[in-house]
């Protein structure tokens, strides 16, 4: 494989991929950069965004709400935890706990604290309760990481 880049001003972010046949490695690697432009719609004061997946750090439901949390800004999500779980496999986003998805990518560590909890600590600084019961989908995306 050959990797080049280009940087090419005032043009979108283009990736073109030459392969001599079609196979499956092909066909994943083109899903995966497809996610990569994944997006979700967040509102926060009186302004609509496209928030990328690659910019979420988590996505938490509060009180019946969901809110998309990104490095510095926290935005309000119309949608359910049901929905954004049907866009984001084999992305870094996954769920930890019943009102919370992290993304992985931002994951620093996963540590035990007392009462046998874990904790995910996040790039930013920020800690987030894994509940046991999700621990398992967490391991299967490091093990597709180290591949």
């Amino acid at each position: 494989m050959i990797i080049e880049k280009k940087q090419v001003e005032g043009k979108p972010l283009t990736v073109v991929i030459e392969y001599p046949q079609w196979n499956d490695s092909v066909e994943n690697l083109v899903r995966k950069i497809s996610l990569m432009d994944l997006t979700f719609t967040g509102k926060s004061e009186d302004r609509t965004v496209n928030i990328s997946v690659s910019d979420i750090y988590y996505i938490e439901n509060v009180e019946r709400k969901l809110f998309l949390y990104t490095r510095d800004e926290v935005f309000r999500f119309d949608g359910t935890m049901s929905d954004i779980e049907k866009g984001i496999f084999e992305t870094g986003l996954v769920r930890i706990s019943r009102t919370c998805i992290m993304n992985t990518d931002y994951l620093r560590e996963i540590r035990q604290i007392r009462n046998s909890h874990l904790e995910a600590v996040m790039d930013n600084d920020e800690k987030l309760i894994v509940s046991r019961k999700y621990l398992p989908e967490i391991k299967k995306i490091f093990k597709r990481r180290s591949i």
